[in-house]
C-alpha cells in the first residue's frame, strides 16, 4: 500500500488539525500514514485528544513551531529528512505554512515521489507588513514548483492563491473543501444545550451570542466588542455574550468590554452571571454549540472556518465577516448573514435581526444543517483525497 507522511505545524484546535487527524485515521487500510507535528506556543489550546481520541498516536518534532528560528528550523528540517530517508514515503503531504516550508524542502531534496501541500489559509493579507508579506509570497512561489501538487479548501481561496498572488498555475491546485464529524452535532441537543447553559448560569429566556476561537489580532475580537455594544443598547431581548477561546489579546478585550460598560466575567476564576464571559478553552464543541443561540465570526483572514461549519451542523444561525473562504461556507440570507469586513454597523444590525426573531434563527438553522452535511463531513473528504493521491501517482 502507498505510504503517506503527513506534516502538520502543531496540533492544535482547529481545521488544520481535524483535517490532518481524520486523513491520518479513515485513509487506511488503503493507505499508510505517519502523523508528524511540530510543537505548540503557549497562549495555543492542545489539541492531542483528537489524535488520542481516534487511535492515532503523532510523532512529534519540538523543534518545528510556528515563528521563525533558523537554527530550530534547520533541526527540524534535518529531522524530516531522516523519517523521509527510514519510512520511505510515497507521498509527503504538508499542511500549513512552516511545515509546508520545511516538509517540502525536505521531501524534494530526498526525491519524494510526490509532494503535496494544504494552504489551510495563508498569510498574504492582514497578518504582516508589505515587506515580510511579499517575502512570504516569494517563498510559497519557489514551494510550490517543488510541489506535485498544491490543496485549497475553498473556490475563493483557489482564486486567491493563483489569480490574486500567483503563487501557482491554477491548474496545479484542487479543491479539496475540509471534511468533519458532523453527526454528533445533531445528538443530544437538549441534554446538552441544558449542560452548558447551567455551567455558565445562562437562563433559558437569554438569547447567548458567542464567538469561538483564539483571542488574537487576526480574529479581530474588537469588531465583536464594537458590534456587541451597539446590539445591546438595540435589542428588546435578554442577551449574553460568550467568548470561547484564550488567547494573547485576551487583556485588551477586557479593556475594551470595560470602556463599552458591558459586564464581563472571566469565568474560569470568576464564576458570575456576567452579560459577557470568557470560558477560555473548552473541548466538547458540541456541547458548546448546543448551548448557544448565535455565531458570530470576525476575522481579518481566514481559510475555511471550521466554527461556522460546526455552527451550521448544530442547527445554528450564524453571522460572519466576508474574509477567505466564508462565502463557500455560510450561504447569504439563508444559512447567516456575511457582512463586509471591519463594518460595525452592519455587523451589529445582522446580530440584531437574528436576536429579534426566532423564526428567522430557526430558518437559518435548519438551512445550515442542510447545506453542511453533504459538503463537509470527513467521508467525503477521505474519498475526495484518495481520488487526487491516484491521479498524482498516476493509478
Amino acid at each position: 500500500m502507498p505510504r503517506i507522511l503527513r506534516i502538520l505545524n502543531r496540533l492544535i484546535i482547529g481545521g488544520p488539525s481535524l483535517n490532518a487527524t481524520y486523513l491520518t485515521k479513515y485513509m487506511a487500510p488503503e493507505y499508510e500514514t505517519m502523523l508528524v507535528i511540530g510543537g505548540k506556543d503557549d497562549h495555543e489550546q492542545d489539541a492531542m485528544h483528537l489524535a488520542a481520541d481516534i487511535g492515532i498516536e503523532p510523532f512529534v518534532i519540538p523543534s518545528m513551531k510556528r515563528a521563525i528560528h533558523i537554527s530550530e528550523d534547520r533541526k527540524a528540517y534535518n529531522e524530516i529528512k531522516k523519517l523521509i530517508k527510514d519510512y520511505k514515503p510515497d507521498i509527503v503531504h504538508t499542511h500549513a505554512a512552516k511545515s509546508g516550508a520545511i516538509g517540502r524542502l525536505a521531501a524534494s531534496a530526498c526525491n519524494v515521489p510526490v509532494i503535496v501541500h494544504t494552504f489551510h489559509g495563508h498569510v498574504f493579507h492582514s497578518y504582516f507588513g508589505k515587506a515580510k508579506t511579499n517575502a512570504f509570497i516569494q517563498i510559497e512561489r519557489y514551494l510550490a514548483r517543488k510541489s506535485s501538487g498544491i490543496i485549497a479548501i475553498s473556490d475563493i481561496q483557489k482564486q486567491e492563491l493563483g489569480d490574486t498572488y500567483k503563487i501557482c498555475p491554477l491548474e496545479k491546485i484542487k479543491v479539496i473543501p475540509l471534511g468533519l464529524d458532523l453527526d454528533k452535532f445533531q445528538e443530544q441537543t437538549e441534554i446538552k444545550r441544558a449542560a452548558f447553559r447551567s455551567k455558565y448560569l445562562i437562563e433559558d429566556d437569554e438569547i447567548a451570542i458567542g464567538i469561538i476561537g483564539r483571542i488574537v489580532p487576526i480574529k479581530n475580537h474588537s469588531l465583536f466588542v464594537a458590534a456587541i455594544a451597539r446590539l445591546k443598547d438595540q435589542s428588546h431581548q435578554k442577551l449574553r455574550f460568550v467568548i470561547v477561546g484564550d488567547g494573547d489579546m485576551r487583556a485588551q478585550t477586557e479593556i475594551e468590554l470595560a470602556a463599552a460598560q458591558i459586564d464581563y466575567a472571566y469565568f474560569p476564576s470568576e464564576n458570575r452571571a456576567a452579560q459577557a464571559i470568557c470560558t477560555s478553552w473548552l473541548t466538547e464543541m458540541d456541547v458548546v454549540f448546543a448551548g448557544l443561540d448565535i455565531i458570530a465570526l470576525t476575522s481579518h483572514n481566514e481559510g475555511t472556518p471550521v466554527s461556522l461549519i460546526e455552527a451550521q451542523a448544530a442547527s445554528k444561525p450564524v453571522v460572519s465577516t466576508n474574509v477567505g473562504g466564508v462565502a463557500d461556507v455560510v450561504l447569504q440570507n439563508q444559512t447567516g448573514f456575511i457582512t463586509p469586513p471591519g463594518d460595525i454597523e452592519a455587523f451589529a444590525e445582522a446580530l440584531l435581526q437574528l436576536s429579534e426573531n426566532e423564526n428567522k434563527r430557526q430558518e437559518f438553522g435548519l438551512a445550515g444543517q442542510y447545506y453542511v452535511k453533504e459538503r463537509f463531513s470527513y467521508q467525503r473528504l477521505v474519498r475526495d483525497m484518495s481520488g487526487y493521491y491516484e491521479g498524482l501517482m498516476g493509478l
